[in-house]
């Protein structure tokens, strides 16, 4: 039997055009679907008919009560090796296999930096200026011997801690599980929590979701920092209290935000950070890029030809 395969979350109908589907003939039919997600109900009816589905990170989330409406679900991949919008154990119960992909490891620390240089420099409003006829609005900061902070020095932490090191700022870090030591190999000097926000005139988030992070930037943390430091959250909007930060960002507590993720995503027509003059707000694209989709769509067909093989690779749980 011909396996239907569905390649979902492709919002910007690029999918089909970055790698070779054809190499699947042999083993399926496959579909691009660009729907945003939807109820459990219109998720269920959409991808009912489906034997495989791929999925492009956390866009859609397959908890059990989906999974259990999808009988012909035997393979679930997703871009990435971490995605906290599946229920691999659900998954797991219901026989349905889940594989991942490796990631290209450049794309959101270069748009973290970008977005970072782009809201101190006051780049958008400055081209919208010029689009418009008119020429400098505004005044411009340096990073050049500011301090710049890092909330979790991982993978991602680190490229950024070498970039700030590049443009001359001091660099410092803070997480729960990082040490002096750990710190020290990067060229980072280790600080207290309290240190780190009210220390940074740049504080960047890079920190992985969960029960423990979540929240953890709130009214206390963002208190602490300079009426003229700046936010960039590149990793997980639910790290940072949105409620907190709009208040801190209305009432000039702090100078300005740069997100490209958020508590709720697509983000809602309605939210401030679509109309506060000192948010520079981008749709979550740190990942969306050439190199990482080719990676993950390129392992995804990978993944679906070693699994109708009968010898997974990449298996998640």
């Amino acid at each position: 039997m011909t396996l239907q395969i569905a390649v979902i979350d492709d919002w910007q109908g690029v999918a089909g055009d970055l790698v070779d589907w054809s190499v699947l003939a042999g083993i399926g039919q496959v579909s691009f679907l660009h729907d945003y997600p939807a109820a459990t109900e219109v998720m269920a009816a959409r991808l009912a008919g489906y034997d495989v589905i791929c999925v492009m990170r956390e866009r859609s989330t397959f908890d059990q009560a989906l999974l259990r409406q999808l009988p012909r679900l035997k393979l679930l991949v997703t871009g990435g090796m971490r995605n906290a919008a599946l229920d691999i154990k659900a998954a797991t119960a219901l026989g349905i296999q889940v594989c991942g992909t490796e990631s290209y490891k450049h794309a959101a620390p270069e748009l973290t930096w970008a977005l970072a240089m782009a809201l101190s420099r006051n780049l958008v409003s400055e081209a919208n200026s010029l689009r418009a006829g008119d020429w400098q609005v505004g005044l411009g900061n340096d990073l050049y011997g500011k301090t710049l902070g890092i909330l979790g020095l991982g993978s991602i932490g680190q490229k950024i801690a070498r970039y700030g090191q590049a443009f001359g700022m001091r660099v410092i870090a803070w997480s729960q599980n990082l040490t002096a030591e750990k710190a020290a190999e990067s060229g980072v000097e280790y600080v207290s929590k309290q240190a780190l926000f009210e220390q940074a005139d740049l504080l960047s988030v890079h920190l992985v979701l969960s029960d423990r992070s979540r929240g953890l930037v709130d009214a206390q943390a963002l208190g602490w920092m300079k009426p003229s430091a700046y936010l960039v959250n590149t990793a997980r909007g639910p790290i940072v209290d949105e409620t907190a930060l709009i208040s801190a960002l209305q009432h000039g507590r702090l100078a300005g935000a740069a997100l490209d993720v958020f508590e709720q995503e697509p983000l809602p027509a309605d939210h401030p950070f679509r109309t506060l003059a000192n948010v520079l707000a981008t749709p979550h694209v740190g990942y969306v890029s050439q190199n990482n989709y080719r990676m993950f769509y390129s392992q995804m067909i990978e993944d679906i030809q070693a699994w109708a093989a009968g010898t997974p690779i990449r298996p998640l749980g």
